[in-house]
């Protein structure tokens, strides 16, 4: 095999870009079929879901479309001559309005949907913001500007949240704590840097407090059924951003100690998705997705020469190429939120 280096990977991405790039577009304004999370307080109707998300009604629910609308910017500012480019910044410009956003913000503040999306749909929404915010582009300034207020209200409930979490949930689903937070590091990091330290104080004191002391995780155990991500490699993955350089390889052995060997082999084996219609079986796409590159962030992590890098990115490379081509032209129930795990690896 070849190295599955950063490199390649930004390479592999180029000769995919314009087509993840339509994909996303066709699926952020698809409004149907939908899943939307609402709480009744009493009888009467329920608001269609295009209702209470105009920026984000598209791709199945609400938590694919905040990731495929990354998926959208990240490449337009990577790729800003793809030939789908124009065509994507006519479709943002129509969801990411003030008015659009502030009627998510009125969804979100609601007392009966505070928690409905956390943490993972309140980590892609940072995601998305910091990839905005980061962006030296007039459209990506006034689209951040507009998403602002949403982001703000998540980071606060996070900020709120945290303390309050006694036990972190290890999880191959939504509400992973460790891969929540770690799609709101980044942002975190931005709003502390702009002297707002409170959410980036939140997410290191949680994850140490949770994850500091964890040893020999049964990680053979995984995956379970419906899992589209690993609960050992988010942990590892997050502890590698939170914890010091000069700590992290020894925690990291402590954790997974046979990661050198390969081991647990299940941990690097691709998994196989035997019905990509079946919106649980097919999560198991995302998976190979999501090992693939939590295994290649934890190995840029790792001091060069360490024996656990080779292992890591081989297998990261073996997950990947048993995913990728089903990131378009497969299944709608995998392709409207499979480019997101796609575009997190290569880019």
């Amino acid at each position: 095999m070849m190295t599955f280096d950063a490199a390649r990977r930004r390479d592999m991405l180029t000769v995919e870009a314009d087509r993840y790039l339509a994909v996303a577009l066709a699926n952020v304004t698809r409004e149907f079929p939908s899943m939307s999370p609402f709480v009744a307080m009493g009888p009467g109707p329920v608001p269609a879901h295009r209702t209470s998300h105009p920026a984000f009604y598209g791709s199945f629910d609400w938590h694919s479309c905040v990731e495929m609308v990354w998926v959208v910017v990240r490449l337009l500012r990577r790729f800003p001559a793809a030939p789908s480019g124009a065509a994507a910044r006519g479709v943002l410009d129509d969801l990411l309005t003030p008015e659009n956003l502030a009627a998510e913000v009125a969804f979100f503040t609601g007392p009966e949907h505070r928690t409905i999306e956390r943490p993972y749909g309140w980590g892609w929404c940072l995601t998305l913001a910091h990839e905005l915010d980061t962006w030296d582009d007039p459209d990506g300034h006034r689209w951040g500007e507009a998403l602002r207020p949403l982001a703000g209200h998540f980071a606060a409930s996070l900020v709120g949240w945290i303390p309050r979490l006694t036990y972190p949930q290890r999880t191959g689903l939504h509400p992973n704590t460790a891969f929540g937070l770690t799609l709101a590091l980044d942002h975190a990091r931005w709003r502390a840097g702009r002297g707002d330290d409170g959410l980036l104080r939140a997410i290191e004191g949680g994850a140490r407090r949770w994850f500091a002391g964890d040893r020999d995780y049964p990680a053979h155990y995984e995956p379970s059924g419906a899992d589209f991500l690993s609960a050992a490699l988010s942990e590892a993955e997050l502890m590698s951003r939170i914890l010091p350089v000069a700590e992290f390889p020894g925690w990291l052995g402590e954790f997974l100690p046979g990661l050198a060997a390969g081991e647990p082999g299940t941990l690097f084996r691709p998994v196989t998705a035997t019905d990509t219609s079946d919106g649980q079986l097919a999560h198991l796409l995302g998976l190979n997705l999501s090992r693939a590159w939590t295994m290649t962030a934890v190995a840029n992590r790792l001091p060069a020469g360490d024996p656990r890098i080779g292992p890591l990115l081989t297998g990261a490379e073996r997950q990947a190429v048993t995913a990728l081509p089903h990131v378009v032209g497969s299944d709608y129930m995998a392709e409207h939120w499979l480019a997101a795990y796609a575009v997190l690896l290569l880019s």
